[in-house]
């Protein structure tokens, strides 16, 4: 089983968001893999134990994305590639494009990747990703089966549950509750210095500049309004009823 899981090192979800200059700061932050792409990680490394192969982890980003890099190859997988972005800014569109470049000559029975990034909220890459290799995909899973070349998955569903099946190769994207992903261990965490660790430039990976210009573009970069302090509303019940109706209208202006 030829797998591959597509990784992004993104701010832990504990750190409070600066922005300066119209950026977001980054000094002194801590980064982690991306919640979801852990239970993507974890799922890769179960289906490989159970039907052999190997898990190949995927990241485009800077260099110090290494460092979340060696942590899945710690919780088991068998190598990594970072596709380094360093000065050049990619969309999601973009980064499908590179991504699909990357895997062209790969042959994968099953790529993975976390439903979306908790920096941005995005959840394009994966999908465009399919589209681009013309495989099937499936998105919020919570749970996948494998079994002669099929895939069965169980998906969130916005509250509900489907079941869907699909031939291999697919892509499929992990939800909370996959599974629990575990922590590396000291022996892993030995190990995966010595897995393969490759790098390669955008330009290695033989696109045109202009198939990797950015379809979209950020304009403006803004925190959201601070949270107004919460009002307890006084007096009989049909009085705050008055009152709570009066506020809806008048301030909030929501009817």
């Amino acid at each position: 089983m030829n797998i591959y899981v597509l990784m992004k090192q993104t701010f832990d979800t504990e750190e409070k968001i600066a922005i300066r200059d119209g950026e977001i700061s980054d000094d002194g932050v801590k980064y982690v893999i991306n919640p979801y792409d852990e239970y993507a990680v974890e799922e890769a490394i179960r289906i490989r134990d159970d039907h052999g192969g190997s898990v190949t982890l995927v990241t485009i980003g800077p260099e110090r994305s290494t460092d979340a890099l060696r942590t899945a190859l710690a919780m088991g997988a068998d190598e990594a590639v970072l596709i380094s972005d360093e000065g050049v800014q990619l969309d999601e569109y973009a980064a499908a494009r590179a991504l699909q470049a990357y895997l062209a000559d790969k042959a994968p029975d099953l790529i993975l990747g976390g439903n979306f990034s908790v920096d941005n909220g995005a959840g394009q890459v994966a999908i465009r990703l399919a589209q681009l290799l013309d495989i099937p995909h499936v998105g919020s899973i919570t749970k996948l089966e494998v079994s002669a070349g099929k895939a069965a998955a169980r998906r969130d569903a916005e509250g509900d549950e489907e079941i869907v099946e699909v031939t291999l190769p697919a892509l499929f994207t992990a939800q909370q509750g996959l599974n629990e992903p575990r922590y590396p261990s000291l022996p892993g965490i030995m190990k995966a210095k010595k897995k393969p660790f490759a790098r390669l430039s955008l330009d290695e990976l033989g696109i045109a500049a202009e198939e990797l210009a950015p379809k979209t573009v950020r304009k403006e970069l803004n925190l959201p309004p601070a949270r107004k302090a919460g009002r307890i509303l006084e007096g009989e019940l049909h009085d705050r009823v008055a009152q709570l109706v009066d506020l809806l209208r008048n301030e909030a202006k929501v009817i």
